[in-house]
């Protein structure tokens, strides 16, 4: 034992030629071609001559690497294989159930019982501000400290947010102690209240009035002409953004004038179908010529630029585009959101005299009490006719007649 000396390695290394040389007992010093100097532990186990790594020099210095050779003699003495016992090691790591590969198998297992929005969401939540923080993090090993954390950088950018983005880790954390991966849910004395502080006052939806639409007619140019027509379509519509961003173009019937949205994006978990106004129809058709074969009505962007793969747009590229409208707006019309699009829809068709459940039904609400139990009618012709008006209105607000126009009720 003690064959070498720190001043024979510096040597060794300084003069860069491959050396294998023993310190004695086992432990021996190497240097490869390429510099690389490392401590190697050589015994027997089982009657099988065996090979160890301990690290490299300098990080592991002389004195240090005679102690972990020793500890590994014992460990050899006592018919334990440390090169073995190495490898079940990082096999383990390998294969450990970090934060990442837990959320990837609650989404598996959850996908039949929540909403493809939830999920789309969820996923993107977790995607945008806690896989980048902890997702290659055991989840085993994940702190309450890491998690505030990433509460507080989320709420910088959006309240809201934040509080989705806890519930997404919560949900995570939950499924894993079910799955006995985690043992504790770090996130159980975790508040958004606590954190973030209270939930502000519930906002009242939005309904544009005729002048505001005019105006938001006006400044569409503004953004990009897809973006621009998503903004028609959902006012024309009143469908939710999810529903518009996910349909594909198999669901689109031009020559029926239709657009089923499909059991799997209906929040209601049913499919529906919207009729579909000449105009609307037309706006539609415009998108088609602009989607580059994508399967999506609105695919995204990079689509056109050649990137592989096929994509629906992610519904914070038309909230990203309303920002920047409302800036060009100014004060003549309010800030809005793309659920206050169908909010409007919602209330103009019953300023229109739509009768009440033809209008819920345009919007493919769920009718409670006994309407849900009873009445079972699709009431397409009711509907289309009640959007054909609505889009005619829209029509005469954008040429600038409409405050010239006093719609008549039905008798």
């Amino acid at each position: 034992m003690g064959k070498l000396s720190d001043v024979q390695l510096r040597n060794w290394i300084k003069a860069g030629k491959p050396v294998a040389v023993a310190d004695g007992d086992g432990l021996t010093f190497t240097l490869s071609a390429k510099g690389t100097a490392a401590w190697t532990l050589r015994y027997r186990t089982a009657g099988k001559r065996k090979e160890l790594t301990l690290g490299r020099y300098p990080d592991i210095s002389l004195t240090k690497a005679r102690e972990i050779a020793a500890e590994k003699r014992v460990d050899v003495q006592q018919g334990i294989d440390p090169a073995a016992e190495k490898r079940k090691a990082e096999h383990a790591a390998a294969n450990a159930w970090t934060f990442r590969k837990l959320a990837e198998d609650y989404f598996e297992k959850v996908a039949d019982r929540l909403a493809d929005n939830t999920i789309k969401g969820r996923a993107q939540q977790l995607r945008d501000y806690v896989h980048p923080k902890i997702g290659n993090i055991a989840a085993a090993d994940v702190s309450p400290v890491e998690i505030v954390a990433i509460v507080e950088a989320a709420s910088v950018k959006s309240l809201h947010v934040a509080r989705l983005v806890l519930i997404a880790i919560k949900e995570v954390f939950a499924h894993g102690i079910a799955r006995h991966v985690v043992t504790q849910n770090p996130c159980v004395h975790i508040t958004a209240k606590a954190i973030i502080g209270g939930r502000p006052d519930q906002r009242e939806r939005v309904m544009l009035s005729d002048v505001e639409i005019a105006e938001l007619f006006k400044a569409l140019p503004n953004i990009s002409r897809p973006n621009a027509l998503m903004v028609r379509i959902l006012l024309a519509t009143g469908t939710r953004i999810g529903e518009l961003v996910q349909a594909e173009w198999k669901d689109v019937n031009f020559d029926a004038a239709e657009w089923t949205i499909p059991v799997e994006h209906s929040k209601t978990k049913k499919a529906f179908t919207v009729p579909l106004p000449s105009m609307v129809a037309g706006w539609f058709a415009e998108l088609q010529a602009m989607a580059f074969g994508s399967r999506y009505v609105l695919p995204i962007r990079t689509r056109n630029q050649g990137a592989e793969g096929d994509a629906s747009m992610e519904p914070t590229t038309l909230n990203a585009a309303l920002d920047n409208l409302a800036t060009t707006l100014g004060d003549k019309c309010r800030r809005f959101t793309p659920h206050d699009l169908r909010s409007t829809c919602r209330s103009h068709l019953g300023m229109l005299g739509v009768d009440v459940l033809i209008a819920e039904r345009c919007l493919n609400h769920s009718l409670g009490g006994l309407v849900a139990v009873y009445d079972k009618g699709d009431y397409m012709t009711e509907r289309r006719r009640a959007l054909e008006l609505w889009a005619a209105k829209l029509a005469t607000i954008e040429a600038g007649a409409a405050f010239n126009v006093v719609p008549l009720r039905r008798a």
